[in-house]
Protein backbone atom coordinates (compact mmCIF):
# COMPACT_ATOMS: atom_id res chain seq x y z
CA UNK A 1 0.00 0.00 0.00
CA UNK A 2 1.45 3.42 -1.09
CA UNK A 3 1.90 5.80 2.06
CA UNK A 4 1.62 9.30 0.15
CA UNK A 5 -2.20 9.80 -0.55
CA UNK A 6 -3.63 6.07 0.51
CA UNK A 7 -6.56 4.76 -0.36
CA UNK A 8 -7.27 3.92 3.70
CA UNK A 9 -5.84 4.07 6.72
CA UNK A 10 -2.29 2.53 7.47
CA UNK A 11 -1.29 0.96 10.55
CA UNK A 12 1.41 2.16 12.59
CA UNK A 13 3.23 1.26 16.13
CA UNK A 14 5.23 3.86 18.23
CA UNK A 15 7.93 2.54 21.18
CA UNK A 16 8.20 4.87 23.93
CA UNK A 17 11.56 3.66 25.75
CA UNK A 18 11.76 4.66 28.92
CA UNK A 19 14.86 4.48 30.73
CA UNK A 20 16.14 5.81 34.24
CA UNK A 21 13.57 9.41 34.30
CA UNK A 22 14.31 9.72 29.96
CA UNK A 23 12.71 8.66 26.87
CA UNK A 24 14.58 7.86 23.62
CA UNK A 25 13.95 10.36 20.75
CA UNK A 26 14.80 9.73 17.14
CA UNK A 27 15.36 12.32 14.38
CA UNK A 28 12.82 11.05 11.76
CA UNK A 29 14.78 10.96 8.23
CA UNK A 30 11.45 10.60 6.28
CA UNK A 31 8.32 11.88 5.66
CA UNK A 32 6.14 12.76 7.24
CA UNK A 33 7.95 14.60 9.99
CA UNK A 34 11.22 14.19 8.66
CA UNK A 35 13.72 16.34 10.69
CA UNK A 36 11.79 16.22 13.55
CA UNK A 37 11.62 14.29 16.80
CA UNK A 38 9.31 11.45 17.80
CA UNK A 39 9.86 8.23 18.91
CA UNK A 40 10.82 4.85 17.22
CA UNK A 41 7.94 3.57 14.98
CA UNK A 42 6.88 2.98 11.92
CA UNK A 43 4.09 0.39 9.91
CA UNK A 44 2.57 -2.81 10.96
CA UNK A 45 3.72 -5.14 8.23
CA UNK A 46 1.11 -7.50 6.66
CA UNK A 47 1.10 -10.66 8.84
CA UNK A 48 2.79 -8.99 11.81
CA UNK A 49 1.26 -8.43 15.02
CA UNK A 50 1.49 -4.58 16.71
CA UNK A 51 3.47 -5.50 19.35
CA UNK A 52 5.90 -7.57 17.40
CA UNK A 53 6.08 -4.61 15.43
CA UNK A 54 6.69 -2.36 18.17
CA UNK A 55 9.97 -4.26 19.60
CA UNK A 56 11.07 -4.81 15.12
CA UNK A 57 10.70 -0.98 14.76
CA UNK A 58 12.52 0.34 18.21
CA UNK A 59 15.55 -2.25 17.25
CA UNK A 60 15.23 -0.66 13.13
CA UNK A 61 15.78 2.76 14.36
CA UNK A 62 17.77 2.89 17.36
CA UNK A 63 19.18 -0.02 17.87
CA UNK A 64 18.21 -0.95 21.00
CA UNK A 65 16.46 -4.26 22.20
CA UNK A 66 12.83 -3.41 23.88
CA UNK A 67 10.59 -5.00 25.63
CA UNK A 68 6.78 -3.93 26.30
CA UNK A 69 6.30 -2.81 29.83
CA UNK A 70 2.71 -3.35 29.87
CA UNK A 71 0.50 -5.42 27.10
CA UNK A 72 -1.46 -2.57 26.82
CA UNK A 73 -1.03 0.29 24.52
CA UNK A 74 -0.68 3.88 26.49
CA UNK A 75 -2.94 4.91 23.60
CA UNK A 76 -4.01 5.22 20.02
CA UNK A 77 -3.53 8.52 18.11
CA UNK A 78 -4.76 9.00 14.60
CA UNK A 79 -1.94 11.42 12.37
CA UNK A 80 -3.53 13.25 9.57
CA UNK A 81 -1.87 15.22 6.96
CA UNK A 82 -3.60 17.00 4.57
CA UNK A 83 -1.85 19.16 1.72
CA UNK A 84 -2.92 22.94 0.85
CA UNK A 85 -5.57 22.23 -1.18
CA UNK A 86 -7.24 20.06 1.47
CA UNK A 87 -5.85 16.52 0.12
CA UNK A 88 -5.53 13.80 2.68
CA UNK A 89 -1.31 12.99 2.05
CA UNK A 90 -0.89 10.80 4.97
CA UNK A 91 -3.42 8.97 7.31
CA UNK A 92 -2.02 6.38 10.40
CA UNK A 93 -3.38 5.21 13.42
CA UNK A 94 -0.74 4.68 15.74
CA UNK A 95 -0.68 2.46 18.56
CA UNK A 96 1.55 3.47 21.12
CA UNK A 97 3.94 0.91 23.48
CA UNK A 98 5.49 1.69 26.54
CA UNK A 99 8.66 0.04 26.50
CA UNK A 100 12.22 -0.25 28.23
CA UNK A 101 15.51 -1.33 26.46
CA UNK A 102 17.08 -4.81 27.72
CA UNK A 103 20.12 -4.96 24.97
CA UNK A 104 21.84 -3.58 22.19
CA UNK A 105 23.49 -0.29 21.51
CA UNK A 106 22.04 3.34 20.71
CA UNK A 107 22.81 3.68 17.17
CA UNK A 108 20.22 5.47 14.80
CA UNK A 109 19.01 3.82 11.72
CA UNK A 110 18.56 3.93 8.03
CA UNK A 111 15.21 6.39 8.34
CA UNK A 112 16.93 7.66 11.37
CA UNK A 113 19.21 10.59 11.30
CA UNK A 114 19.91 10.64 14.82
CA UNK A 115 18.79 9.08 18.29
CA UNK A 116 18.90 10.93 21.93
CA UNK A 117 18.32 10.15 25.25
CA UNK A 118 16.16 13.11 26.39
CA UNK A 119 15.13 13.83 30.13
CA UNK A 120 11.47 14.17 30.21
CA UNK A 121 11.78 17.46 31.72
CA UNK A 122 13.11 18.68 28.54
CA UNK A 123 11.17 16.48 25.68
CA UNK A 124 9.25 19.93 24.71
CA UNK A 125 12.22 21.99 24.06
CA UNK A 126 12.68 19.72 20.63
CA UNK A 127 11.08 20.45 17.62
CA UNK A 128 8.52 17.22 17.79
CA UNK A 129 6.09 16.00 15.24
CA UNK A 130 2.90 17.33 15.77
CA UNK A 131 1.31 14.15 16.59
CA UNK A 132 4.08 12.73 18.53
CA UNK A 133 3.92 16.84 20.47
CA UNK A 134 0.20 16.10 21.14
CA UNK A 135 0.49 12.31 22.38
CA UNK A 136 3.41 13.92 25.33
CA UNK A 137 1.66 16.52 25.87
CA UNK A 138 -1.27 14.30 26.63
CA UNK A 139 0.28 12.03 28.51
CA UNK A 140 3.74 13.77 30.77
CA UNK A 141 2.35 13.94 33.95
CA UNK A 142 2.04 9.69 33.66
CA UNK A 143 5.39 9.07 32.05
CA UNK A 144 7.53 9.56 35.21
CA UNK A 145 5.84 6.99 36.98
CA UNK A 146 6.07 4.14 34.63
Amino acid sequence: MKREYPSQPIVGVGALILNEGKILLVKRGVDPGKGRWSIPGGAVELGEKVRDATIREAKEESGLDVEIINDRPIDVVDSMTTTEDNRLKYHYILVQFVTRPKGGALKPGSDALDAQWVPLEKVEKYDLTKPFRAFFQKHKHELPKL
